[in-house]
């Protein structure tokens, strides 16, 4: 479910605003998959350990898409906050 997320977030900045037709309709296609993904996660992990992890991996998933894919360059603060997010997912995962 994440990484359909982060692909439907990279696929959303190269629609350019919903103005190129179909990184935006890949990108709407992706979004659905993801929750649908996240329905059936939900049925064998509580949902609030489902969607904060889906949304954690979506998050650092994004950054660093962006990073890579984009050519964004994380500032030393967004570093810290995707390390951060590690250590919240493997606290969540423990649980």
């Amino acid at each position: 479910a994440a990484a359909l997320d982060v692909g439907a977030n990279l696929l959303l900045a190269r629609s350019h605003g919903f103005t190129r037709r179909g990184p935006a309709l890949g990108a709407l296609a992706l979004v659905g998959l993801a929750f649908t993904c996240l329905a059936y996660a939900t049925r064998g992990m509580d949902l609030s350990v489902a969607y904060a992890m889906w949304g954690g991996f979506g998050i650092l998933g994004t950054s660093l898409g962006g990073w890579a894919m984009l050519g964004q360059r994380p500032t030393a603060v967004a570093w810290l906050g995707m390390a951060l997010l590690v250590a919240g997912i493997t606290a969540l995962h423990l649980v």
